[in-house]
């Protein structure tokens, strides 16, 4: 039960992650650490669906962490590298 806890935590962490950075931006943002959060919880609660031997929770969780992983992929791609001319290019949250 502590996994199924911990994995929990880690994952509703997202939302807070969500939350603190569009208040800070004063608009709705979507921040890299979300995915990150995301990552953690959906791996631990799939561990957990397996470890209780829960096809549900299993089928619920196991294909979460690649369209993290492949959000995150986007992202990165998608960033502009910083450049000598602009050096005040930075993402809107680093973490």
């Amino acid at each position: 039960m502590v996994l199924g806890f911990v994995g929990n935590a880690l994952f509703s962490m997202r939302f807070l992650a969500q939350w603190l950075a569009s208040e800070r931006q004063g608009e709705s943002v979507i921040p890299i650490s979300f995915w990150y959060w995301s990552i953690a919880g959906s791996v631990i609660m799939c561990l957990y669906f397996i470890f209780r031997r829960d096809p549900i929770g299993i089928l619920a969780y196991l294909p979460n962490s690649l369209i993290y992983i492949r959000n995150l992929m986007l992202i990165q791609k998608g960033r502009p590298a910083p450049t000598a001319a602009a050096p005040s290019q930075r993402p809107r949250e680093t973490g």
